[in-house]
């Protein structure tokens, strides 16, 4: 038996709603993507189900769902739901400030997107014990090509190449609450970028951006050029579990993870 970690609250964003020029307007028509139905539930609830079967998790904030939207959601932990703030960064913001609020000597938030709903209780226990093995303030996730294609064959990803593999970002991180109103002003901008390694590199400089092309970045390398431009102090954690980064982005993404659910179902 694994040993007991303390818990965190976890803060699950869902504040996207896709405009008509993006691949699941089809699908969303103009609603919120985290309430979009797959395999018999709104997908945040799938999340939801996640963080509630995880030991590791205490309470759970949901940002970016009204009132009307977040109807019929249900959780047996403690969950609050707090009003859409226009951007990822301050959805996150708002979300760790609601975790302040319910308990003032928090010292991490749980960070879940909505759009991963192949997550399960496990994983996000075995990320959030991973962490708290160290003392960091951001604990960034990768996920490795074989992992991902093994569990979702054709996923089509996004990988970036480094020295020790080709990778894809996790949707699922842990980051102290004292960053919260405290972020590096690139923040903004390396959150906006989030879907484009490239684009994050060229904010620490050409010459990172120039070996991350090459292939030719560690992963500790990466870490010290960051702390050195950002001034914070990160660690990046290899998930074995694909789930917490198979984020429903395309028509196809969400095939292949229905597919996958409705089979979990199957065998329930």
């Amino acid at each position: 038996m694994a040993d007991a970690a303390p818990s965190v609250d976890a803060v699950v964003t869902a504040g996207g709603v896709p405009r008509p020029d993006q691949p699941l307007y089809a699908l969303t028509q103009g609603k919120p993507k985290a309430m979009l139905p797959i395999a018999g539930r709104p997908m945040v609830q799938w999340v939801l189900d996640a963080l509630n079967a995880a030991e590791t998790v205490r309470r759970i904030v949901v940002v970016g769902l009204g009132p009307d939207a977040a109807a019929g959601l249900t959780s047996r932990k403690e969950i609050a739901f707090v009003p859409n703030h226009g951007s990822l960064i301050a959805n996150t913001e708002a979300g760790v400030k609601q975790v302040l609020a319910e308990d003032a000597n928090a010292k991490y938030a749980l960070v879940v997107s909505a759009d991963i709903p192949a997550l399960a209780g496990a994983h996000v226990d075995w990320i959030t014990r991973a962490c708290q093995e160290t003392d960091h303030e951001i604990y960034y996730g990768l996920l490795s090509e074989a992992d991902m294609e093994k569990r979702f064959p054709g996923s089509k990803r996004s990988y970036f190449k480094l020295k020790e593999g080709k990778f894809c970002g996790s949707d699922i991180n842990m980051f102290s609450t004292s960053l919260v109103g405290h972020y590096h002003p690139a923040w903004h901008t390396i959150v906006d970028s989030r879907k484009s390694i490239l684009k994050q590199a060229s904010l620490i400089g050409l010459d990172t951006l120039l070996i991350l092309a090459l292939g030719q970045m560690t992963i500790p390398e990466a870490l010290r050029r960051a702390k050195t431009k950002l001034g914070v102090n990160g660690r990046v954690l290899l998930i074995p579990y694909a789930e917490a980064g198979m984020d429903v982005d395309k028509p196809r993404q969400y095939e292949l993870v229905k597919q996958d659910l409705e089979s979990r179902a199957a065998r329930a």
